[in-house]
């Protein structure tokens, strides 16, 4: 079957001899429809998160029909509409009992240290396929996953109603952080030096971070160093920084401004099964995650969605069905 894959840094081709996925007795079959890019899936490809083996199936952010279901799955879920949950915690050790599922040491993600799922067909656990809403357009389908990543963050930061909140990094992650601080009833503002950014982030009710205004909740989505600088200096006293992006490479940190405005950084990675999941899933209708999508490719010019994903404004998806010539 088809399936995009990394060949080496870079180096993203089309196979049509990927091999048919296994479907354990607990696991179902889905058909995909398409797959979100995000900054994770551009960092293997870069080569700065390293992965098993090459060559290596990308993507996580999938959405797909069921099309076979093992022997302990209900033979009803065939033919069900799903958004697959693409971290697998093992849900037996002590982070899983408390309901830490994010921090399981042995949890298996899509893409990273499994296989993606940018391919025809993909077996993942049951219970991590969750079935669509109805009326749920693919649009909107396919974005619960990072909205899952966006709506646990606001909620670890205690968010609350009338409060003003900056967003650093108006990417994909950063626009939905903008609609789940809306949803909180929080007034956000967004920084980034890309100006196609910033101006998807004001369609969506954001405004640009003003001058000399403080914020007592940051969120820094970017994951570039520099980032956090921007982060402590425009979050006021007591404030909370919110850590959503990652790298490897050290940033600077002022102890100094950390204690005398006694500011608070809290790390936030990606969201708790079941509960984070299932509520995304539930919300997806009313915050409609699907507007902040731009780039889209067809399976073919794979290479293509991930070369341009770092310049286009909004969320680049690939899809498996025909499209035309040029991403929209």
């Amino acid at each position: 079957m088809r399936a995009a894959v990394l060949t080496g840094p870079g180096a993203v081709e089309v196979t049509r001899d990927w091999p048919e996925p296994e479907c354990g007795p607990d696991d179902v079959v889905i058909a995909v429809r398409a797959v979100g890019v995000c900054g994770s899936d551009l960092a293997v490809v870069d080569g700065k998160r390293a992965v098993p083996h090459l060559p290596w199936a990308l993507g996580h952010e999938a959405i797909g029909d069921i099309v076979r279901v093992g022997d302990n799955v209900a033979p009803d879920r065939l033919g069900e509409r799903v958004a697959v949950e693409p971290n697998f915690p093992c849900l037996s050790c002590p982070a899983c009992d408390a309901g830490r599922t994010a921090v399981c040491p042995k949890r298996r993600i899509l893409g990273i240290n499994e296989p993606g799922a940018l391919r025809e067909r993909v077996s993942v656990p049951a219970r991590f396929a969750w079935t669509a809403p109805a009326g749920l357009g693919d649009e909107d389908l396919v974005c619960v996953e990072p909205l899952a990543v966006a709506l646990a963050a606001v909620a670890r930061a205690g968010l609350t109603a009338g409060e003003r909140c900056l967003v650093v990094g108006a990417g994909a992650q950063g626009l939905l952080v903008c609609l789940a601080a809306q949803a909180h009833g929080a007034v956000p503002f967004v920084v980034d030096p890309h100006e196609g950014r910033l101006a998807t982030a004001a369609g969506l009710g954001a405004a640009a971070m003003p001058d000399g205004m403080d914020f007592p909740v940051v969120f820094e989505t970017s994951g570039v160093p520099v980032a956090l600088e921007t982060a402590i200096e425009r979050c006021g006293p007591d404030g909370r920084i919110v850590l959503i992006g990652q790298s490897a490479v050290p940033a600077r940190l002022s102890t100094f401004a950390v204690v005398q405005r006694r500011l608070t950084l809290l790390g936030c990675l990606i969201y708790d099964h079941p509960a984070d999941f299932a509520a995304a899933v539930d919300r997806a209708a009313e915050l409609r995650p699907g507007r902040i999508l731009r780039g889209r490719y067809p399976l073919a010019r794979a290479h293509e969605a991930f070369a341009q994903a770092r310049e286009l404004p909004g969320k680049t998806w690939i899809t498996f069905e025909h499209l035309e010539e040029h991403p929209r």
